[in-house]
């Protein structure tokens, strides 16, 4: 039986305040196994993009637990969060998030320069030939096309080989048939690396490319595609 990696309950969270204060996310239990590659659904509004970031570690739980690897970031200080995470997790965004004024080296090698990583310029270089820009190393951002920016991105969320890879809407920016290059790399790469996968999208075609599907709505799970247990299924029988 696969290992638990993401273990959440009862998470709860309200962003804002007063008047303007909005119940995100209601009192949510999730399970996720290593290796799983899970898709996250809903409308807008619905807390599907919030709760990414809670599991990213970038968003902080009122209330509630959240233990990833066996770690309980629940209760870390934000610097400890944030180095777990630097080791841990690799977050594609759907903007990129590229420095301008680096080259794509740069981009890739830089963070784990500042994570005190050993050879982070051969590791970056590495990565960016795994996702086929061997040959655009030395190029900024802004010579490069959406597609290929995305995979810089993807380079650098890889280069510390993080057991847990967040995706949100990494297609959203890109024109159909650089969408589906890049989603064919997200899943290539996660098998590859037997990583787990978090790909949040409002694309149901690309959620249904994985091996489970989340719908979120109004800051709760409405459905959950996981497999029955054998001995739920055995009980329920």
């Amino acid at each position: 039986m696969a290992k638990t990696i993401i273990d959440l309950k009862r998470a709860d969270l309200t962003l804002g305040s007063a008047a303007a204060s909005v119940h995100v996310l209601k009192g949510i239990d999730l399970e996720i196994a290593a290796g799983e590659s899970v898709g996250i659904v809903g409308p807008s509004g619905s807390g599907k993009s919030t709760l990414l970031m809670v599991l990213a570690g970038l968003e902080k739980l009122d209330s509630g637990e959240i233990n990833i690897a066996d770690a309980p970031l629940h209760a870390m200080t934000e610097d400890q969060v944030a180095d777990f995470r630097g080791r841990n997790i690799g977050i594609v965004f759907q903007s990129f998030h590229l420095i301008a004024n680096m080259t794509a080296l740069e981009n890739v090698a830089v963070p784990l320069e500042l994570a005190n990583v050993a050879n982070p310029f051969e590791i970056a270089r590495r990565e960016l030939k795994s996702v086929g820009l061997g040959e655009r190393l030395n190029h900024y951002p802004g010579q490069l096309s959406g597609g290929e920016q995305q995979r810089v991105a993807i380079a650098r969320a890889l280069a510390p080989s993080p057991a847990l890879l967040i995706a949100d809407e990494p297609t959203g920016n890109l024109d159909t048939d650089t969408g589906r290059q890049i989603a064919d790399l997200l899943f290539s790469k996660q098998t590859e690396r037997g990583m787990t996968l978090l790909l949040v999208t409002h694309d149901n075609a690309l959620a249904k490319r994985c091996s489970r599907q989340i719908r979120v709505r109004s800051g709760q799970i409405e459905s959950d595609s996981a497999p029955i247990a054998p001995e739920a299924e055995a009980a329920i029988a």
